[in-house]
């Protein structure tokens, strides 16, 4: 490569992701193992307590983590980018909305956020037309509401607006 494609493609490193995603899988499993330990880990009379099974797996990922940060850190760095910004850009333009998205669901229901975030990609992402947007992102989340609601008897999430219309 020559130095100007070289400076183009700048972005974090192989390693240091590794190491990254490493610790925070870490830091999960050592947060299971804590919650696990504070409701019991051991033997009752009945048989395992509720915390048995997941410290164990929790402990699991805690060591496969130790493992993966060692393994990561004691390589040779090669300079190998794991994406470039521009690639990472693109992959934050989807998990940003997505997550707002799953924190709104508590306040807005998961009806209305559905219709907003099917919206904002259809129009943003995609580049549809309003029309097509309109129908796709109202239609998906009825289709979604008369299949679990009407059809599977399983209630969704709602928030104000679905108690508004009674639904």
């Amino acid at each position: 490569m020559n130095e100007v494609s070289q400076q183009a493609r700048r972005g974090p490193s192989q390693r240091n992701v590794e190491i990254g995603v490493a610790l925070v899988t870490g830091l999960l499993g050592a947060v299971t193992m804590i919650g696990s330990w504070q409701v019991g880990i051991g033997w009752g009379v009945e048989g395992p307590r509720a915390g048995f099974f997941p410290f164990y797996v929790g402990l699991i990922i805690a060591g496969c983590s130790l493992v993966n940060v060692v393994k990561a850190a004691s390589e040779t760095p090669v300079g190998d980018l794991f994406a470039d910004y521009g690639q990472l850009g693109s992959v934050m333009s989807v998990m940003i909305p997505t997550a707002i998205y799953v924190a709104v669901i508590p306040y807005t229901g998961i009806y209305a956020a559905s219709i907003v975030l099917i919206a904002v990609f259809m129009k943003w992402l995609g580049r549809y037309g309003i029309a097509l947007t309109l129908a796709i992102s109202i239609g998906v989340p009825v289709s979604i509401f008369l299949m679990f609601e009407k059809w599977f008897l399983v209630s969704l999430p709602k928030g104000p607006i679905e108690d508004l219309l009674g639904l």
